[in-house]
Parts: C-alpha cells; structure tokens; sequence
C-alpha cells in the first residue's frame, strides 16, 4: 500500500454500536476508549478514527478516510465525490432502509407539500430538503435544526419538519403526521478515489465489504441440521429450502442420513413441523456468524 495502513472511518453516534458489532461478526473487534477518537482494531492493516456520519463522506472525499461508513443520505447532503463500493443495509434499530419524511402536526391542515406554499420548515438535511422544494417549484422558508426536530413542530416554531425514520414510532409518538416520504437512505461504504485505485487498498477494502456483506447475511438466516429417514430424502429434497443444496451424508444405519441446509430464520417455524412430519429427527438450530 502506498502507507503501511488503511485510514477507516467508523461514525460515530446512533450508528456507532451497531457498526462495531458488525465488524466483530465480521472478523474485526474494535475497541473504543473513553474520550478518544481513535478506537483501536485487531489488524495491523487498519488504522481505526471516529467520526460523525453527518461529516464522513467529506472526509473521505478529501482523503482524510481511505474508507468509511456513511449514509446514503449524507453523501447526497455534501454532494461528495467518492467511490460507492456497496450498500450495507443496517441501522441501530433494524436491517432496513429508513425514511426522510415531511411530517406536519396530526391536527393541521396540511395535507400535501404544495400546501405548505410560504411556510417553515425545520429539518437537519438542510440541503437536500431545499432541492426538494425547489424541484417542486415551492416556496418555503427551510432552516437548520440542532436537534429535538418533532418538538419544533409541537411548539410552534415552525409549520412542518423534514426528519429520518425507520419506524415511525417516535413521529407518531410526538402527534405528527406524515404527509410525503422525501427520500429512502441507507448505510453505505464508501472509499476515497485515490484510495480506491491503490490495488492492495482496494483489495482490503474489498475484503472488508465481503465479509461485512457475509454478516449480514448471515443475521437473517440459520443452520438446521438433523437426522432423516434415507427413503423420505427424494421426496422431500425438492423442496427443502437452503443456499444451494442440502449437505447429505451417510450414517452408520444405512436407513438414515445426516442432512444440513441454511435457511432464512423466517420460514423455520414453518418447516421444521413439516420436517417433523416427514420423519425428521434430533433437529438442531443454529446461528450462523457470516454467510459468503
């Protein structure tokens, strides 16, 4: 490499524990220390900074990063030019994407954008959110919010808010309501150009998105193993769910085998009474640490 380390960028904040516990089912533990924004890693290779996701892909883009973790929605705000090497969808409260929404008190008038024609509006994604409404030829007066977004709404401060969810529990929580859906973003990860066109850098990085990919993966599915019956094998064989095929191997009773399939954790509560009543015994679930 052109230095002897690849400079990763974790953020730091809401997405801060769910990105160090996917590096750690990925292979890598990283370790925070009070105060200090240089955690440390198991791996020679890396050298570990934080930094919050609002700022990460300017850092990346002006190579402070050779690579970093960031949402789709913030690389859109500061216009960055960086390499997208892959979509890693996570989140600190589920694996999905979230939601930039318009969100107007429950009791309003408001009922689409164009509604809000001369009004105010307070959000973080100051950017973006001023694209949006000029795009739809509105004119409304857009400002930044620090913080505690929903409240503004409530008290007055301004006619409507721009802000992120998953669920949408706390919008609904503080009586709002939603009246578009802005944009959908995601975590991805990201790599400076120059970084990226350094081969042993790339190959790194690459192998960072592979088995981070691999993690995930492996988060929505399980193992099962378990003892069939030899004969009920070509009945049920196509249709058992798994990766690809199903691993069969002998057992000393030659009227039995040993299969083992990779599943979607979703469909095992309905398969296994099916594999029950097929004659399928001593069935065991496990978890799977990545799946590639």
């Amino acid at each position: 490499m052109s230095e002897q380390f690849l400079r990763l960028g974790v953020p730091k904040g809401s997405l801060q524990d769910a990105t160090i516990n996917l590096f750690a089912k990925a292979g890598w533990k990283i370790k925070l220390h009070n105060r200090n924004y240089f955690p440390d890693i198991d791996d020679d290779r890396i050298k570990c900074s934080l930094a919050r996701a609002q700022e990460m892909s300017m850092y990346v883009e002006n190579g402070t990063f050779d690579v970093g973790l960031t949402g789709m929605d913030w690389i859109r705000e500061n216009k960055s030019d960086v390499v997208v090497v892959d979509d890693l969808i996570y989140s600190k409260v589920s694996n999905r994407k979230a939601r930039w929404v318009l969100c107007v008190k429950g009791d309003s008038p408001y009922k689409r954008p164009e509604d809000l024609e001369g009004k105010k509006i307070a959000t973080e994604l100051l950017g973006f959110t001023k694209e949006y409404f000029s795009s739809q030829d509105i004119n409304v007066d857009v400002s930044f919010s620090w913080g505690t977004t929903e409240a503004k709404v409530v008290e007055g401060l301004c006619d409507a808010i721009v802000e992120i969810t998953e669920t949408g529990t706390t919008i609904r929580a503080n009586g709002l309501r939603i009246i578009a859906e802005l944009m959908q973003t995601n975590t991805q990860l990201i790599a400076n150009r120059e970084a990226w066109e350094d081969p042993k850098k790339r190959k790194l990085i690459q192998e960072i998105n592979m088995l981070l990919q691999g993690a995930l993966k492996a988060e929505k599915m399980v193992g099962l193993k378990m003892n069939l019956p030899k004969d009920k094998l070509k009945e049920l064989n196509g249709s058992l769910p798994s990766l690809n095929s199903p691993t069969v191997a002998e057992l000393q009773d030659p009227s039995w085998l040993s299969v083992e399939i990779m599943v979607e954790e979703q469909v095992v509560r309905d398969l296994v009474p099916r594999l029950v009543d097929f004659g399928a015994e001593g069935i065991i679930e496990y978890p799977l640490n990545k799946v590639i």
